[in-house]
């Protein structure tokens, strides 16, 4: 069996894939990829199936060495990926040699780069799941970050289906950014008009606490006003609370599965990618849409991945 060794793991390097979906009620979130859509892309890339589990790299890339010859993609924002010195283009397909070192630095776009290897990163799975739960201590491996000197076992790629080795419309659809889309949140009608407004009219800033569990926003013009507080209930993913301090929070992939502040919006599915690439001081505005928008904007999506 290959295998990959951390020769320096980086800012926050885990194993995520998909997550773990079903668990809410005992308290654990669905963890999984951040930029979900970036590691389908390199799975299927590679001929994986689309929840095959990689690496999920934060702001700063590590280096890992291979043990044996392998295919190899990687997909999310740029960190200057190079194979032995060799810089290696990102939303392709290329192999790498028993030996051979693939290097991270910086980030030079968005928060998270992915590395995807053919057959995935074979860890025991926890509640159907080899995603990382920092949170919780679940998944990945021994539920942490990874470290200098941990060896990953890589999987068996016999069964994995034809790869391909580049896909310009992949690529296109996974690097679009925009405006992030909303609909309303089960308390929208709790808070004033005026809030509702400043909500969808001002920009935020993302600040030094956006982490895996939720992104701690500031206003550039306003402070919502507080729609106060509620009894203690279920929170979904995307959900943007609002606290008494006026600045919102969008839960995001390791968020608590319930919470007390009213939730003003939520983040549409097909925008969760843009979420898990927002880095400390990005600027982001919101977008009112409908629930049948966001159903239609989900499938053309799906659609374009097929």
């Amino acid at each position: 069996m290959s295998t990959l060794t951390v020769l320096s793991p980086g800012l926050l390097t885990t194993v995520q894939d998909l997550g773990r979906e079903g668990y809410g009620a005992i308290g654990v979130s669905a963890s999984g990829a951040a930029d979900m859509l970036s590691l389908r892309i390199g799975n299927k890339l590679l001929g994986n199936l689309e929840g095959t589990a990689g690496l999920e790299m934060t702001l700063l890339g590590g280096a890992f060495q291979f043990s044996g010859e392998t295919w190899v993609a990687i997909t999310g924002s740029d960190f200057g990926a190079a194979l032995d010195g060799q810089a290696v283009l990102p939303y392709t397909v290329f192999k790498v040699s028993l030996g051979q070192t693939l290097q991270f630095g910086p980030t030079k776009s968005g928060a998270r780069a992915y590395l995807c290897v053919r057959g995935g990163i074979d860890l025991p799975k926890t509640l159907g799941s080899r995603s990382t739960h920092l949170l919780s201590g679940l998944g990945g491996l021994d539920g942490r970050a990874l470290r200098k000197g941990d060896i990953l076992p890589i999987g068996d790629d016999s069964r994995c289906g034809t790869a391909s080795y580049n896909s310009t419309t992949w690529h296109d659809l996974a690097i679009k950014r925009g405006a992030i889309r909303v609909t309303k949140g089960p308390q929208w009608e709790n808070f004033p008009s005026a809030a509702r407004i400043k909500f969808l009219e001002q920009t935020y800033i993302v600040t030094e606490e956006a982490n895996r569990m939720g992104i701690r926003l500031t206003g550039t013009r306003y402070e919502l006003e507080s729609a106060g507080e509620l009894i203690t209930e279920g929170v979904s993913l995307g959900a943007i609370q609002v606290p008494p301090s006026g600045q919102p929070i969008i839960l995001f992939v390791e968020q608590q599965t319930t919470g007390g502040y009213p939730k003003l919006a939520n983040v549409i599915a097909v925008d969760f990618p843009t979420v898990g690439q927002l880095r400390p001081r990005d600027e982001v505005r919101f977008e009112l849409v409908s629930i049948e928008m966001a159903r239609f904007l989900y499938l053309e999506r799906e659609r374009a991945l097929m």
